[in-house]
């Protein structure tokens, strides 16, 4: 970890104490999480004070939880426990292993200034999710909050102009949400007599998907000799 990533997050400890719900450093990367009600403050000054001066907001992205960490299938060596998880019966007796919400938000600061990166989470609670627009803190935010609002359903209290910005405008549902089938809901074609594009409900068939299978083989022999 480097030396500059760990003395960034006792700063962040040390100014917003408690508000910070949790501080990590991995691979050089701090991220902090923080919870919704704090969230305008702690931008704010996070962009103003000079001691951060995180003058840029990188990209905002939405995050679902949704069955997170939880096994899909009884598996052995011969199969791993994770990946292509839509295509089949889910299991019942799986467990939760991270202790959050179901939707959060992530928000990617730069500080051009002091030459260092920040990761700000926060969790988007209520039904619909909702935070804290972030539009007239960094005014680039704007269109991120949409994209998030547009695959994810998450709210953004205050943007000035919440619409979709990807999918269609009679588009149903929220396509990044894990619980929304891979297949659609519709699809569209032109039609010649109607002379326009016209939705139907879809028509492909699903693919039941199932695990990948980790051969040991000799193709891998090298591999395990050299971590043995």
């Amino acid at each position: 970890m480097s030396e500059s990533a760990q003395a960034l997050a006792a700063r962040l400890e040390k100014r917003f104490g408690e508000t910070l719900v949790e501080t990590r450093v991995h691979v050089g990367q701090v991220t902090v999480k923080v919870a919704a009600e704090h969230l305008r403050s702690v931008c704010l000054a996070l962009r103003d004070e000079e001691e951060f001066a995180f003058r840029q907001l990188i990209d905002v992205c939405g995050v679902d939880y949704l069955d997170y960490g939880r096994a899909d299938w009884e598996t052995s060596e011969k199969a791993t426990s994770e990946g292509f998880s839509r295509g089949v019966e889910r299991r019942e007796d799986r467990q939760e292993t991270i202790d959050t919400g179901r939707y959060v938000v992530v928000y990617h600061l730069l500080s051009h200034e002091n030459n260092q990166r920040l990761r700000v989470k926060s969790e988007a609670p209520g039904d619909p999710p909702c935070v804290d627009s972030v539009v007239d803190i960094w005014s680039s935010a704007d269109w991120f909050e949409r994209e998030t609002f547009d695959l994810f359903g998450i709210l953004f209290d205050a943007h000035p102009d919440l619409r979709r910005i990807l999918t269609d405008y009679g588009f149903i549902g929220h396509p990044f949400r894990k619980d929304f089938p891979l297949i659609g809901e519709v699809e569209v074609r032109y039609d010649p007599e109607k002379r326009r594009v016209v939705y139907e409900p879809v028509s492909i068939a699903p693919r039941t998907l199932v695990p990948k299978v980790i051969r040991h083989d000799e193709r891998y022999a090298g591999e395990e000799s050299n971590d043995a």
